[in-house]
């Protein structure tokens, strides 16, 4: 988040929480999501589109958008007030000044005044992969974990800042190389999976046994290829291949911890270095630098998209057991990473710690995105 972002996690670059728990350790479940309330970010969809519906021009209002009348338009006005000024398309930091300038006036900016902004402002055009194939909606979150200053039985997995000798683009050794290094330089000590899972997600946030907080950002890492470890815990047999949630690789790791777990978690090379900083409370900044909000940004591919690119989602029938019926609304796109490849992709930021992390394990939702073009 750093920004590190999802951009820290599995990416490689400087950002917030970042690699897919449904890629990356194939999903967790979740309980349905309740009645959703005002400002809680993209909705439940009502029903599913119908098929083969005529596709949304770039002259076409925002109006058109499935869902559009659902829409919290007050917050994701608020959103896209938190995110908008890290574009750098003349247009959009047109329509940035634009909003800035109602929020002055129109202390509040009402839901019917918000979404009278978006109609106005931009037209919305369908981005559509090359191949036709449906996109992939995923989610991420900032994980909270316990931490202590010195090594024990059971916090005994260092976390580690940037070698000294380090250079962008270098090839380190691989997990189980550098975890059989010293660890003379550690920030902090933590437990095994959870240093796991902190890695995967990119970012995080410590709280040590005086009560003292803080959060770890992505720094570097080793240059290996990421690679989940969900699918051959299945295929050992470790776990049921309907059962390879987050929370259940987790609890796996937790009862094997040492040589066996360690043996499981070398088969993603991948390694993250951190380093910490205060932390403030709020959420951690993406890789565009802006800090995430919750239900309301987006990693995405930079091939295909900008940061500060305003963007309907829509995303329904998730193929993983608990999850929710679907996700639909406006989201800033503000982050990236190693496993958010293609026009068509996007990872949801669901905000800090468990309850959060739960939700964002059950989402592998099949999508469709729409640019919000500015208006000159």
């Amino acid at each position: 988040m750093t920004g590190t972002g999802r951009a820290g996690r599995q990416r490689g670059g400087s950002g917030t929480v970042v690699v897919l728990l449904a890629l990356a350790l194939a999903g967790c479940t979740v309980r349905p999501m309740a009645t959703p309330q005002p400002g809680m970010g993209p909705q439940p969809l009502p029903a599913p589109p119908p098929t083969g519906a005529e596709p949304i021009g770039a002259s076409d209002s925002p109006t058109r958008l499935p869902g559009w009348d659902l829409e919290d338009h007050r917050a994701a006005f608020d959103a896209f007030l938190a995110g908008c000024r890290v574009s750098r398309e003349a247009a959009m930091r047109a329509q940035c000044d634009r909003a800035m300038e109602l929020q002055r006036t129109s202390r509040p900016v009402a839901g019917a005044m918000a979404r009278r902004f978006f109609e106005t402002g931009f037209a919305v055009v369908e981005v559509r992969a090359e191949s036709g194939s449906a996109g992939l909606l995923t989610a991420y979150f900032a994980p909270e974990y316990p931490a202590r200053r010195r090594p024990s039985a059971e916090f005994d997995a260092p976390v580690r800042p940037t070698p000294a000798d380090w250079t962008d683009g270098q090839i380190l050794p691989t997990r189980a190389e550098i975890e059989a290094g010293s660890a003379a330089d550690a920030l902090a000590w933590m437990r095994a999976e959870d240093l796991f899972f902190l890695q995967i997600q990119g970012s995080g946030y410590l709280t040590f046994e005086d009560g003292s907080r803080a959060r770890a950002s992505y720094a570097a890492n080793n240059g290996r290829v990421f690679a989940g470890i969900a699918r051959p815990m299945a295929e050992q047999g470790l776990l049921p291949r309907d059962g390879t949630s987050g929370e259940a690789i987790r609890a796996w790791l937790a009862e094997h911890r040492g040589g066996e777990a360690d043996r499981v978690m070398a088969l993603n090379p991948r390694y993250i270095f951190f380093t910490l900083d205060p932390d403030d409370g709020g959420d951690p900044p993406g890789a565009a630098g802006a800090p995430l909000v919750a239900g309301r940004s987006i990693a995405v591919d930079p091939a295909h998209w900008r940061y500060g690119d305003l963007v309907w989602i829509e995303a329904e029938a998730g193929s993983l057991r608990g999850a929710r019926r679907g996700y639909r609304g406006l989201v800033m796109a503000l982050d990236t990473g190693s496993a958010i490849r293609g026009p068509v992709r996007a990872d949801l930021y669901l905000g800090r710690g468990e309850a959060a992390g739960a939700e964002a394990g059950s989402v592998r939702h099949p999508l469709r995105m729409w640019r919000l073009v500015p208006r000159r």
